[in-house]
C-alpha cells in the first residue's frame, strides 16, 4: 500500500529550520556515496522487465509506430508523442497539454522517460502500469477523444499494421486488439530510460562524476529531507504525499478544485495528495507541478522547501540543489521516427477538430 496520509508524510520529513550548507564545506565522497546509495539507485542500463508483458523486439517496433501515429486519435492529429515529445524531455513543455478541439487539459503532462520505473502512472496514480496508462489518453475527450473499437478498425484497415501485430502477438488468433495496442506501447516505453547521468556515475563509484557544487546539492537534498519523498531509482514516483505538508502553496500553484488522489480513492485524507514527481531529467521538463504554473526550477525548489519541509532555503542551498538536479540528466536513447503504414480506402476518416 502507498502512504497517503498527511501524518505519514509529515513523519517522514524533518520540519525544523534547515541549517545553511557552507559553500566551502569539504565533501567526504566515501561517506556521501554510501549515504546516497542507501537512498537512491542508478538508472538501469538494460531495459527493465514489465509485468505480464514480455518486452520483445517486435512489440517495441510496433509500439514505436503506435506511439508516433496520430491516427490513434479521433482527429488523426494527436499522437502519444504530441504530449510526450521525445525530443523535448518526454513531455510537451506546456502548462497543461492541448487536446481534442484545442481543449486545455487539467494537469501538466508528466515525462514518459523512465516512467516504467514508477510504481504507478499519472499524478494521482490512477493507472497501475503503462499498459493501463496508455489506454487513458486515447479515450479521454479532452485528449485524443477516440474509442477502442475505432482504434481497432483503423489499425485493421492497414495490412502492414496487421502483419506487425501478428509478429508481435504471434500466438493469438485475433492479435489486433485495444489491449495489445496498450501492450505494444508499454513495451516501447520500457525502452525510454536515461542511464549514465553524472549522478548515476557518482552512485556507481566515480567521485569525479559530480563537481563540488553538485555534491553539495546532493548532500543538501538529503540533509534537508528532499530524499524522504524523492528517493529510489527515479528520485520519486513511488509514493503519495500531500502538497503542502507544512504550508499549502497559493491557489495558482495548487488549484483548489484539483484534489489530487482524492478523486481516485474518495478518502478525505487524500485531498491534495499527489504522487511524488520523479526528478530525473527535471531540468528539461519545465513547467513544474501538476498545475504547470512554475517555469523556473529554482522557484520550484524554493516552493518545495517552504511547502514540504517548513524551511526557507537560502539562495546558495537552492542553487546547489538545482545544480544537483541538473546532474540527474542522463543519456537519452536514440529513437528513429518510424515510417507509418499507409491508410487504405477502409481506414476511417478523421473527425474534424474544431474549437469547442
Amino acid at each position: 500500500m502507498f502512504k497517503t496520509s498527511m501524518l505519514a508524510a509529515a513523519a517522514a520529513l524533518p520540519l525544523l529550520a534547515v541549517a545553511a550548507t557552507g559553500a566551502q564545506a569539504q565533501i567526504d565522497d566515501k561517506a556521501l556515496m554510501e549515504q546516497a546509495n542507501s537512498l537512491f539507485k542508478p538508472i538501469p542500463r538494460t531495459i527493465p522487465a514489465v509485468q505480464d508483458n514480455a518486452v520483445t523486439g517486435e512489440k517495441i517496433d510496433l509500439g514505436r509506430m503506435l506511439f508516433h501515429d496520430p491516427r490513434l486519435s479521433a482527429s488523426q492529429v494527436l499522437s502519444c508523442n504530441t504530449c510526450h515529445n521525445l525530443a523535448m524531455g518526454g513531455d510537451d513543455n506546456l502548462e497543461t497539454s492541448i487536446g481534442h478541439g484545442w481543449q486545455a487539459g487539467p494537469r501538466n503532462s508528466p515525462t514518459v522517460y523512465n516512467a516504467v520505473l514508477n510504481a504507478a502512472q499519472f499524478w494521482d496514480g490512477r493507472a497501475a502500469d503503462l499498459k493501463e496508462q496508455a489506454k487513458g489518453p486515447i479515450q479521454a475527450g479532452v485528449e485524443m477523444n477516440n474509442k477502442p473499437d475505432v482504434v481497432v478498425e483503423t489499425l485493421k484497415s492497414m495490412p502492414e499494421y496487421v502483419d506487425h501485430f501478428k509478429r508481435a502477438f504471434a500466438n493469438e488468433s485475433d492479435p489486433v486488439t485495444f489491449d495489445n495496442v496498450a501492450r505494444a506501447i508499454e513495451a516501447f516505453e520500457a525502452t525510454l530510460i536515461t542511464p549514465a547521468s553524472p549522478f548515476d556515475q557518482y552512485l556507481e563509484g566515480n567521485p569525479n562524476a559530480l563537481n563540488e557544487q553538485e555534491k553539495r546539492g546532493l548532500k543538501t537534498f538529503i540533509d534537508t529531507g528532499c530524499a524522504s519523498c524523492h528517493g529510489g531509482v527515479n528520485l520519486g514516483g513511488q509514493d503519495y504525499y500531500p502538497f503542502g505538508v507544512v504550508e499549502k502553496p497559493g491557489a495558482d500553484v495548487l488549484p483548489p478544485d484539483d484534489k489530487g488522489r482524492f478523486a481516485v480513492t474518495q478518502t478525505a485524507t487524500d485531498e491534495y495528495v499527489f504522487r511524488a514527481v520523479p526528478l530525473r531529467n527535471v531540468a528539461l521538463t519545465e513547467p513544474y507541478f501538476h498545475s504547470g504554473q512554475v517555469w523556473d526550477l529554482r522557484q520550484a525548489v524554493a516552493i518545495m522547501g517552504v511547502s514540504q519541509l517548513g524551511a526557507e532555503l537560502s539562495d546558495s542551498q537552492v542553487d546547489d540543489i538545482v545544480a544537483f538536479l541538473e546532474a540527474t540528466t542522463g543519456e537519452f536513447p536514440e529513437v528513429e521516427v518510424p515510417q507509418l503504414p499507409d491508410r487504405t480506402a477502409d481506414t476511417p476518416f478523421p473527425v474534424t477538430m474544431t474549437a469547442e
